[in-house]
């Protein structure tokens, strides 16, 4: 008869029995799912267009997204004629604090690094472009609308002596001066870039002082970049296990295998990438300014004070972050003031001619910028102020076709009226006029159904006379 310890051994290798298989399962299941869920991903953004407030908005919060997500590498691609030195600054600050390593690519073939997207190219941990693209160009524009800033004196031809060495000094304006500033200061930072990336400073500077631009062989070939890649794939290829130093140390890139997540702005970049957009901002402007002035003309209509409301408000906060020229600002108000000023106070055309000067000077003066994408195209100019022109000459236009019409009210409005005699007589009597019985005075005998004319009206009593025009 067994005993009971045998009993409890036996229950418990059966429940073992049970579980073993199941928990081997479960384990098997981990095993298959595991490879899948830390796969390395490289986060793939994408500079393309103008570089403005939204794109350093994506920009720097996809490399801190990165760092959330302990990925392998943030792939930049770059494609832009270049953009605000502000929003660059931005960009690269975030690119030097990253402990995630990014790989700047310009590409595809033909897209181009110019002026800011150097700047990028050269913060970047790793630089690469395809072939048939180029950098350079890295001159920081003129405020105010001008073109390239000299990067200080040009140098003499080979064989010329100077001749300014002698006999007059260049005059030291503080234009120059300023212009000498940013030029060198934009010297220093694409170089301090360069020395801290192992690149060609010295072409860096020329980059700037002379505005020069490289193919990607050539770039190459001068230490500018790092390496020239065909795709994406051929890249990730390329640069597996090269060793990195980033803001948490060094680091080895280990990118043969990992897959590429593209990741899109999200609404609210995008929504700030339109209303930052000159035109778009500029067109807004005009919305609000002339919904107020509809609203103004009648009161109580809501829509149009609403509409323009909203799209003054919207229009002022994309000018607080684009660089905006205030006396621009100030004449293209003022203009559209002067043409609203002429329908109050008609001048036969001098305000509102004044005012569509001031809106077209205002509005090209308005982006304080040379920066390509930054400015408003002429067309979108000529359009509004052509539109704002005609509707100018027309209040004009109304206005003297108005001062030419026979008056139609108050005592002016009698002289010239058509009457009916109620009753005969031929001194005092009473008629019709306008639906009303008016005492009337003659000095020719009117009988009764007679039409007559208003000669002349003295308080409540017209004189009249027979119409000559009408039968009797």
């Amino acid at each position: 008869m067994p005993s009971a310890g045998n009993g409890v051994a036996n229950a418990a290798r059966r429940a073992a029995a049970a579980v073993l298989p199941r928990l081997a399962a479960g384990l098997l299941a981990l095993a298959w799912l595991a490879p899948a869920t830390v796969a390395a991903q490289v986060i793939e953004l994408r500079i393309e267009g103008p570089i403005g407030p939204a794109t350093s908005n994506y920009v720097t919060s996809g490399l801190a997204q990165a760092a959330t997500d302990n990925a392998p590498m943030v792939l930049l691609t770059i494609d832009t004629p270049g953009g605000l030195d502000t929003a660059m600054r931005e960009i690269v600050q975030a690119i030097l604090a990253s402990p995630v390593p990014v790989t700047g690519y310009v590409t595809p073939g033909g897209a181009r690094a110019a002026s800011a997207g150097t700047y990028i190219l050269y913060a970047s941990h790793i630089a690469a472009m395809a072939p048939a693209t180029n950098l350079g160009a890295a001159t920081p524009v003129q405020m105010g609308g001008g073109g390239p800033m000299p990067g200080g004196e040009p140098a003499p031809e080979s064989g010329k002596e100077d001749e300014s060495a002698e006999g007059e000094a260049p005059a030291a304006d503080s234009d120059t001066a300023k212009r000498r500033k940013v030029v060198n200061d934009a010297v220093a930072y694409l170089r301090g870039l360069a020395e801290q990336r192992g690149r060609n400073a010295d072409w860096a500077e020329q980059a700037v002082r002379e505005g020069v631009s490289l193919t990607a062989s050539t770039a190459l070939e001068q230490n500018v970049i790092d390496l020239v890649a065909d795709s994406r794939q051929a890249l990730l290829a390329d640069i597996d296990g090269r060793e990195v130093t980033t803001s948490t140390g060094t680091v080895t890139l280990a990118t043969a295998d990992a897959a590429i997540d593209n990741r899109e702005p999200d609404w609210r970049d995008r929504l700030l990438g339109i209303i930052t957009n000159p035109t778009v901002a500029y067109i807004l402007m005009m919305i609000g300014i002339y919904g107020l002035i509809l609203e103004g003309y009648n009161p109580g209509a809501l829509v149009p004070g609403t509409v323009g409301g909203i799209c003054l408000l919207v229009a002022l906060f994309a000018f607080q972050i684009l660089p905006v020229n205030f006396a621009g600002l100030a004449l293209l108000a003022l203009g559209v003031a002067l043409m609203v000023a002429e329908a109050f106070a008609p001048s036969f055309g001098i305000l509102g001619l004044g005012g569509v000067v001031g809106f077209v000077v205002g509005s090209i003066m308005l982006m304080d910028t040379g920066v390509p994408g930054y400015e408003i195209p002429l067309a979108i100019i000529g359009a509004t102020a052509t539109a704002a022109a005609l509707l100018m000459f027309m209040i004009v236009y109304l206005f003297a076709r108005s001062r030419r019409e026979r008056v139609v009210t108050g005592r002016e409005g009698l002289i010239g009226a058509s009457a009916e005699a109620s009753e005969d007589f031929d001194q005092r009597g009473w008629v019709l006029l306008h639906g009303e019985s008016w005492q009337a005075t003659t000095t020719t005998p009117i009988r009764a159904g007679q039409r007559v004319t208003v000669t002349g009206v003295d308080g409540l009593v017209v004189s009249v006379a027979p119409d000559q025009r009408r039968p009797n």
